[in-house]
């Protein structure tokens, strides 16, 4: 990254708080939140607004309508809506609502007008699980195309072909059969007649059930043992049984083929009872390797699986013993393990030995190379393959991570940010903005139909050809306030300079309000944000997190009650809502942790008691950079390396330049 332009001075520590936070609103109270979307799209004259507005109307209440199944006043508000963007929802929902009378020709008008969109192809999705039901095979190959097909589709499309007397459709039945996974109901009938026809061989259902044993399936594993026959059958049996009950694998004389099938048993028992007793199956493992003569793949593979469990388990001296018998490690999972053990026991000679067992490009990343220089600088030693530390650090610091902020702060140097906006031509925005995706995503958001919106934002940007597409659209979202599909279009682009739309001041009003309310930093506040939902305010983690800040419910309710605010789980998609209670959530955990950070957005993530756990296994005995590095939980590690770097940017943003590290927190062993 070429040295930043838009940067200079030396960094400043933070003003207090007060006068600070109303320089802020002053530099950030014109931009707009994606609340105000209204006023964000609506740029047009007077009388378009009005008209506009109308017909938002309208779609509202014929929506409403057709919900309640009210079809007079659905049609009423529906026939006012001449040439309005999202008419064609409307369309779509009341056509949907009667797939199962097979209204052709209505199905034929509506993908006629609209089979690229979105919702054409969701429609012939719908349509063509009609057509399966009601066994209306021919016309299901006339509406079928394969860029549709799911599994679903897929076994359907096959069923059509062999009921329209297509035989060739069972050579293309074994692909599907054969998953590590179960497959839809849809698929029953076309396997039962792929196995009548004799489709099935004991080879393939091997195969399966070994694919279904190491993906832990066990209800496919033990219906695919029903197909299976004689030696192969009694394997299966056997196979099962190690995998339910591992410490089987200690009955040796079970276990004495020399096969290559009984190895792979013995292997995947092993494996699976190293989790529960590494030791024993050390010991297992050195008796098995001692009769049976392994695959030297298979067998690296055995013993750097017993070393990453070993340690996990904590026996370093037993996982340093067997790892001394692999001559190279080619396991990276396995070597970062060992680097961040031999760093958590401070052990710097061993961190430099097992980053040289690192592949080259990975030696080459700003994490390694990192602690590369950081290894070399403790021991005082010189490597004729790099340069000395300080060169490293000043190379390092050129670049815009935590990495090169740490660099930074050890040569004492000023970040550099690399802010270069990204601009596409006038004429790619007009062509992102006349897409009719791009148009239905905007009144989508007018609405306050946000799933919609995203769902033709995706539609629309998977068909994107160019790398200016997507930044194109970037500025688009930018502009509407948009700014969750501001950063994700930018990512798509992997263009990472434009600094004001990929870190943006959203929702100023409320982080600024909470920061002056608990006294906390609001460059941690958008950091979170950032980092946990890339300011979707209707953000769904898979754990349950809900929200900007991604609050868990029963962290939330309990926050409320310390609050003395109402709960309701629904306010937690509320901006306001859900930043006054992160905001007060973090301000809790940086007094529980005094006021580190480090440790404040380490138990955001992952929960105060695991962050105290960590401690007491640390002992206080850690600088601050090796107990970041050392955290157990990668998505930790990253979550506070990331939050703790967009800090510096929030910094940049409003006008400061913070240390990425407080004093207090750079000095403080962990």
């Amino acid at each position: 990254m070429a040295p930043d332009r838009t940067h200079a001075g030396s960094r400043r520590p933070f003003p207090p708080m007060a006068p600070w936070l109303c320089l802020l609103f002053a530099l950030v109270l014109p931009c707009r939140a994606l609340a105000d979307t209204t006023q964000l799209l609506s740029n047009n004259p007077a009388g378009a607004t009005t008209l506009l507005d109308e017909q938002r109307k309208h779609y509202l209440r014929a929506r409403q309508a057709l919900r309640q199944g009210h079809m007079v006043t659905f049609r009423k508000h529906r026939d006012r809506l001449h040439g309005y963007s999202l008419k064609i929802y409307l369309d779509y929902y009341e056509l949907n609502r009667r797939l199962r009378r097979l209204p052709y020709q209505d199905v034929d008008t509506f993908l006629g007008r609209y089979a690229d969109s979105h919702l054409g192809h969701k429609l012939r999705t719908r349509w063509l699980y009609q057509l399966g039901q009601h066994k209306q095979w021919r016309q299901f190959l006339n509406y079928y195309q394969p860029q549709t097909g799911n599994t679903r589709l897929q076994c359907l499309f096959l069923q059509a072909r062999l009921e329209q007397g297509d035989a060739a459709a069972l050579e293309e039945v074994e692909t599907l059969w054969n998953v590590e996974h179960s497959q839809p109901n849809e698929c029953t009938p076309l396997f039962k007649r792929w196995i009548r026809e004799g489709g099935l061989t004991q080879e393939i259902a091997w195969e399966r059930f070994n694919k279904a044993i190491e993906t832990r399936n066990r209800g496919l594993a033990g219906y695919v043992l029903k197909q299976l026959e004689g030696d192969k059958k009694k394997l299966a049996e056997l196979y099962l049984e190690v995998d339910r009950k591992p410490i089987r694998i200690r009955q040796h004389q079970r276990f004495l083929a020399q096969t290559e099938d009984m190895q792979n048993i013995i292997l995947h028992g092993l494996n699976r009872y190293a989790r529960r007793d590494p030791l024993t199956a050390l010991y297992e493992w050195s008796r098995y390797d001692a009769q049976q003569l392994f695959d030297n793949r298979k067998r690296l593979q055995t013993q750097q699986q017993l070393i990453v469990q070993l340690m996990r388990k904590g026996y370093r001296e037993a996982a340093q013993g067997l790892a001394n018998q692999v001559p190279q490690l080619d396991n990276n999972k396995l070597t970062e393990i060992l680097i961040r053990d031999a760093l958590k026991q401070l052990d710097w000679a061993k961190v430099y030995a097992y980053l040289r067992q690192l592949p080259p490009a990975e030696q080459q990343s700003d994490r390694w190379l990192y602690w590369r220089a950081r290894a070399m600088d403790i021991l005082g030693i010189d490597d004729p393959a790099y340069p000395t530390p300080r060169q490293i650090y000043a190379q390092l610091a050129l670049e815009r991570s935590f990495y090169a902020f740490l660099a930074a702060d050890i040569l004492g140097s000023n970040y550099r940010l690399g802010d270069r906006p990204a601009n596409p031509g006038n004429a790619e925005i007009l062509y992102v903005s006349s897409l009719p995706a791009s148009q239905r995503a905007r009144e989508l958001l007018a609405v306050g139909d946000t799933l919609n919106a995203n769902r033709e934002w995706l539609h629309m940007s998977t068909r994107f050809t160019r790398e200016s597409q997507h930044i194109a659209a970037a500025k688009l979202a930018h502009r509407w306030g948009w700014h969750h599909k501001t950063i994700t279009s930018l990512a798509s682009a992997r263009s990472w300079d434009d600094l004001q739309m990929r870190f943006p001041l959203a929702y100023n009003k409320h982080m600024f309000a909470a920061a002056q309310r608990h006294q906390v930093s609001p460059l941690l506040l958008f950091a979170i944000a950032r980092q946990e939902s890339a300011f979707a305010a209707n953000a769904r983690s898979p754990a349950g997190a809900l929200g900007l800040m991604q609050l868990m419910p029963g962290t939330a309710r309990q926050t409320a009650r310390k609050v003395g605010v109402r709960y309701r789980k629904s306010d937690l998609l509320k901006p306001e809502h859900n930043i006054k209670l992160g905001s007060y959530y973090i301000t809790e955990l940086l007094q529980q942790f005094n006021n580190n950070r480090i440790l404040a957005t380490a138990a955001y993530n992952a929960g105060p008691h695991r962050v105290t756990r960590w401690l007491k296994e640390t002992e206080s005995n850690l600088p601050a950079d090796v107990w970041v590095e050392v955290i157990p939980f990668r998505e930790t590690r990253k979550y506070v390396q990331n939050v703790l770097a967009y800090s510096v940017i929030y910094g940049y943003r409003t006008g400061t330049t913070p240390e990425m590290l407080t004093p207090l927190e750079a000095k403080e062993t962990l």
